[in-house]
């Protein structure tokens, strides 16, 4: 006789190492998902501590106190089944778990099998991988539990569990984002069900945490690869899905097998909906995650207000149109820091960008501060024709200012600085690098034109004029960026090829680029390493950024 199972996919923002508000928020939405007659509710991968908690794992009191949280929260848990992850102990060390809650107690728990170890992930580094596939039984159903990782290779667990007689899978995830990762992950869980003959319930963590975004966007795949239902992305939200189990997945032995309840199924008055949120499109999905991305560095950190220095160009206004879309327009201060060079353009698009939003507007001149700089150095530089110096001496100054802005009244700084720039060095340490947080440091320029597009596609708040003038600092006469970088057309297929793939310069030639271009553009990418470790967390959205994704040392002498 086949029977209904009514799952909850609790897809909630967590916050590392808030133990009593994440788990406020857990037990919320299980009370929540019992609302809905669920039968079972699935948590993110590590709810209860946040995720990634990287080497607060290295804390014995805070693993012991994740423990507790854990014990507390089962005791509260009662009128449904619940998977939640935490961290667990054991006699060899730590484990990325979760537990299956019930009647108040902890039923079972699945230790994590397999361990990333790339990219942003370096789970070997703190936990040690579990041994034993676990099976349980809702009352004489079958279910597999596992974590993430798990099911993103062929066989594994998930296969184990399946041939123990599971038909359903139980995932839970902090799986971060990038763009176009969707189609990766469902095409991921629609092979291990369709391999394996199960339903695949895929639980994603959403939110930001420092260089991360979490997108959400968890699913239920069906045992042919159907797609039955899709979260909102990055949003918090409780996925009700209904699934059905055949009469063949009753349990025929249960020596491998650990039961949950007894308890018959509930009752179902009204079938759920099994909604399947639509995808994004590639520009608003990216200018989602940094919205989510910036507003959860913002508010989890403590801030309220932010400050940036607007130029008038595109990097900056789309720094600004975040922010005002993440904090609300009345925590957005903006900052024009005119010079001698800067443009009578540049002053009225800045405004009327501020305007457009509704954030505040200053207009601070650095001019008589950057005369007391030459005369000051005058003596020192004599005879010297003026550089790149003087250019980097009017960025510092403006970063001493909004530093000075963030000191008096507490506002997070913003940079404004692009992937493109931050690749090649064309930005000033200690000047524009100078602030909280690279909101776009892994946004390709070209790519900042076409997300400031779509936004504009929805209000028409950046100016024209930026979209369409080429490029410039603004640092000395007449200048634009095509003066030292190739066009950013060219340059940003260099760099993903370089910098995202790893390629050699050999193959990027024979790809079809100029090969002075490209010696060149490598030579700039590795001589800004230094630069670029200095500069401020910034929010990762292609699969390779600066950072945890990208470590090359500075003092290198390799050059392949």
């Amino acid at each position: 006789m086949e029977r209904t199972i009514r799952l909850a996919l609790a897809q909630i923002n967590c916050t590392v190492g808030d133990l009593k508000g994440n788990c406020r928020k857990i037990l919320e939405y299980a009370e929540k998902a019992a609302r809905y007659d669920a039968d079972l509710v699935s948590f993110p991968e590590l709810a209860v501590t946040g995720y990634p908690p990287e080497d607060l794992l290295l804390k014995p009191k805070f693993v012991e106190d994740n423990a507790a949280a854990m014990r507390e929260l089962s005791r509260s848990i009662r009128d449904i089944v619940a998977v939640v992850g935490f961290v667990d102990k054991g006699r060899s060390g730590v484990y990325n778990s979760a537990a299956v809650i019930s009647a108040g107690e902890i039923k079972g728990i699945y230790h994590k099998m397999r361990l990333p170890n790339y990219a942003v992930f370096d789970e070997k580094r703190y936990f040690n991988p579990g041994k034993n596939p676990l099976v349980l039984l809702f009352g004489q159903h079958p279910f597999g539990v596992n974590i993430c990782e798990d099911i993103w290779l062929p066989g594994g667990p998930a296969a184990a569990q399946a041939r123990y007689g599971a038909r359903f899978i139980c995932n839970i995830n902090a799986s971060p984002y990038h763009a176009g990762k969707i189609k990766l992950r469902e095409e991921i869980v629609r092979a291990q069900a369709r391999n394996n003959g199960v339903i695949v319930s895929y639980t994603n963590l959403v939110g930001g945490q420092d260089e991360l975004v979490f997108d959400g966007q968890s699913m239920v795949m069906d045992k042919d690869g159907t797609l039955l239902a899709r979260a909102e992305a990055f949003k918090e939200d409780l996925l009700i899905v209904d699934i059905t189990m055949p009469a063949e997945a009753m349990a025929r032995s249960t020596k491998r097998l650990v039961k949950v309840t007894d308890a018959p199924l509930r009752e179902k008055k009204v079938p759920a909906e099994n909604r399947v949120a639509p995808p994004l499109k590639a520009a608003e999905e990216i200018y989602q995650a940094l919205v989510l991305g910036l507003r959860d560095y913002v508010q989890k950190n403590g801030f309220k207000k932010i400050v940036l220095g607007l130029s008038g160009g595109i990097d900056s206004a789309l720094v600004a149109v975040l922010a005002a879309d993440a904090l609300g327009k009345e925590n957005v201060m903006c900052v024009f820091m005119p010079s001698r060079f800067s443009s009578e353009a540049s002053r009225v698009d800045a405004k009327e960008l501020c305007e457009n939003l509704g954030a505040r507007f200053f207009e601070i001149s650095i001019e008589h501060i950057y005369d007391a700089y030459l005369e000051t150095l005058s003596q020192v530089f004599s005879g010297l024709q003026p550089d790149i110096t003087e250019e980097n001496i009017q960025a510092r100054i403006r970063g001493n200012i909004i530093m000075a802005l963030s000191n008096k009244f507490g506002w997070l700084v913003l940079t404004t600085g692009n992937k493109s720039e931050m690749s090649v060095g064309y930005a000033t340490l200690y000047g524009d690098m100078a602030g909280g947080f690279a909101v776009i440091k892994d946004v390709p320029k070209t790519l900042v034109y076409r997300v400031c597009r779509w936004r504009n596609s929805l209000s028409r708040v950046i100016p024209e004029r930026v979209l369409t003038k080429a490029p410039t600092a603004e640092l000395k006469p007449d200048q634009k960026d095509t003066d030292t970088l190739p066009p950013y057309e060219t340059l940003d297929p260099i760099l993903k090829a370089y910098v995202e793939e790893d390629e050699d310069p050999a193959k990027i030639i024979a790809a079809g680029y100029d090969p002075e271009t490209v010696n060149r553009v490598i030579k700039m990418v590795d001589m800004s390493e230094y630069k670029r470790r200095q500069s401020p967390p910034g929010i990762r959205i292609t699969p390779k950024a600066f950072g945890k994704d990208r470590r090359v040392p500075i003092t290198n002498k390799y050059k392949g």
